[in-house]
């Protein structure tokens, strides 16, 4: 399902938040739970994956995250704030020490000018530390390439977070 670069990296996040005793919970819009489906798709993940949240709608956002929608509403779903904001929420919603959060455009279609396809944000929360936040501006390069990008990308952003 998921090519070698991805599955080590995944096997390396897992190993380090084990060593640590984190756990582990996403928060995913346009990458549609790959993260989750990734983490889980090694053996033994259940020690430290505690859950994921597919938040692909804003009112999932909001129910399931407390994503204020007058947040949404002034930022729309696929900014800073509100990657910030799915972290924090997937914190405060679960039992895990550290949370990723991402939203974007995967496409083909709903891109505009000021969020084209290939924008995403991804945010990186653990217990009692800064959010981390990067953004990606991959461009038009296909919906599959868009959201495994994303994956890996995030996965990198939970090691740092992990080690910090």
């Amino acid at each position: 399902m998921f090519d070698d670069v991805l599955l080590n990296l995944a096997r390396l996040v897992l190993y380090e938040a084990e060593e640590r005793r984190l756990k582990i919970a996403t928060a995913e819009s346009c990458t549609g739970g790959l993260i989750a489906a990734l983490l889980t798709e090694i053996p033994g993940s259940s020690s430290v994956f505690e859950r994921g949240f597919v938040t692909y709608s804003n009112r999932a956002k909001e129910e399931l995250l407390g994503v204020p929608g007058d947040l949404i509403a002034d930022h729309g779903a696929v900014s800073e704030s509100v990657a910030r904001t799915m972290a924090e929420g997937a914190l405060r919603e679960s039992r895990a020490n550290v949370a990723v959060a991402v939203t974007g455009v995967a496409g083909p279609g709903g891109g505009t000018r000021l969020k084209p396809v290939g924008l995403v944000h991804i945010a990186c929360a653990r217990e009692n530390r800064a959010i981390a936040h990067e953004v990606l501006r991959l461009g038009d390069i296909g919906r599959t390439e868009i959201r495994l990008k994303t994956v890996e990308t995030a996965l990198g952003m939970l090691r740092a977070a992990i080690a910090s």
